[in-house]
């Protein structure tokens, strides 16, 4: 049914629904936060919500599953924190960055959402519009298609393609505590063996509007790449993509997949 729906049509009833789950689920996260810091007694057995080494492998394998279903896929689902010889050079980051663009508190900027950002050479961020116009793809020779989001995404038309590009979808919701660190180890991995394995291969990734999601997995990719903290890889893709603004839940995930996905226990938030 939700194929008969138009994207713009499709977008509101999504930004709808993230707002009804998150009045219902935020005391949910408020207690897993403040319980997590410590400012709230833990009731007895109770087991606060975190990112575990078996939780990622098992995304790991279930990339592998995916990757394997792909009949015209040549990447491996190898280690995606190690630096690979991509032809990608590491871009200049700010020194540092305001504090409200570190915590999220500045107003989203005023700016169509519409079109792709080119955030590295051949890493593309979009809303799920412009993932779905296969005019907009092929003028942008997409190659592999990485989609966060739980609606159906219409597949491209090969025939204005001339080819099919290699997809991979990640269901995840937009609201602060939806689980989106365990998944980034198989985004990152996907991005970086598209980029190694064709030196003309573009990968778009997409959410409903650009703006959250699919901010935060590129900047996970380029916590992995060139060894960034999350405000420099969030600030860095804000450059690029005015309207990038992922939520403080999922930024707080970046600094959990930095701590427990990439080994840098000494990371904290704010840094």
């Amino acid at each position: 049914m939700v194929s008969f729906i138009s994207s713009p049509l499709l977008s509101l009833l999504c930004r709808i629904r993230t707002c009804i789950l998150s009045i219902i689920f935020l005391p949910i996260w408020i207690k897993r936060t403040y319980s997590q810091s410590g400012f709230l007694l833990q009731p007895s057995g109770f087991q606060p919500l975190s990112l575990h080494t078996h939780t990622m492998a098992y995304h790991n394998r279930s990339w592998s599953q995916a990757n394997a279903s792909s009949s015209s896929s040549g990447a491996s689902p190898s280690n995606p924190h190690s630096h690979s010889h991509l032809s990608i050079p590491p871009p200049s980051v700010s020194a540092s960055s305001s504090y409200s663009s570190r915590y999220n508190l500045h107003p989203r900027p005023s700016m169509s959402r519409g079109g792709a950002s080119e955030i590295v050479p051949r890493v593309y961020i979009s809303d799920l519009s412009f993932a779905e116009n296969s005019s907009a793809l092929a003028t942008y020779h997409i190659t592999h298609i990485l989609s966060i989001l739980p609606e159906t995404v219409s597949p491209p038309d090969p025939t204005i393609l001339g080819y099919m590009p290699i997809r991979l979808q990640i269901n995840v919701e937009d609201f602060p505590f939806a689980e989106l660190a365990a998944h980034l180890p198989t985004t990152t991995a996907f991005i970086r063996d598209a980029l190694r394995a064709n030196t003309e291969a573009r990968v778009l990734v997409h959410c409903a509007e650009g703006v959250s999601r699919s901010v935060s997995v590129v900047a996970a990719f380029l916590m992995a790449q060139y060894g960034w903290t999350p405000s420099e890889a969030v600030g860095y893709v804000k450059e690029k993509r005015k309207v990038a603004n992922p939520n403080f839940g999922f930024v707080k995930q970046l600094y959990e997949y930095g701590r427990e996905g990439l080994g840098r226990r000494g990371l904290v938030e704010g840094m």
